[in-house]
């Protein structure tokens, strides 16, 4: 079973930055990919951006290009995502996923930790 725990989130000032990190642990080849999804009280879960292990490709939701950043440690098992230049519009509970490839949805991930909240204030 592929274990994930998010952590990072908080509070920031519009124009801020945050880092958001998953811990993970358990992966098969079937959870080969690491994604970050988001969910705001007033939206469905929304992709954000995906990193594979084993080939280190990226996709971003065409929204995130430019101020988020997804990266990975092997070492660690951790995945990490770098948001900078946060907008009120990013505020939403951020969750860390796992699937068997990268997919720019969000119900292809089959793995999910419980989320971190991110909140930018204005």
């Amino acid at each position: 079973q592929v274990q994930l725990v998010e952590s990072g989130g908080g509070l920031v000032q519009a124009g801020g930055s945050l880092r958001l990190s998953c811990a993970s642990s358990g992966r098969t080849y079937r959870s080969d990919a690491t994604g970050w999804c988001r969910q705001a009280p007033w939206q469905g879960r929304e992709f954000v951006a995906a990193i594979s292990w084993s080939g280190g490709s990226t996709i971003y939701a065409d929204s995130m290009k430019g101020r988020f950043t997804i990266s990975s440690d092997g070492a660690k098992d951790t995945v990490y995502l770098q948001m900078n230049n946060l907008k009120s519009e990013d505020t939403a509970v951020y969750y860390c996923a796992a699937g068997l490839r990268n997919s720019y949805s969000a119900s292809s991930y089959n793995y999910w930790g419980q989320g971190t909240q991110v909140t930018v204030s204005s």
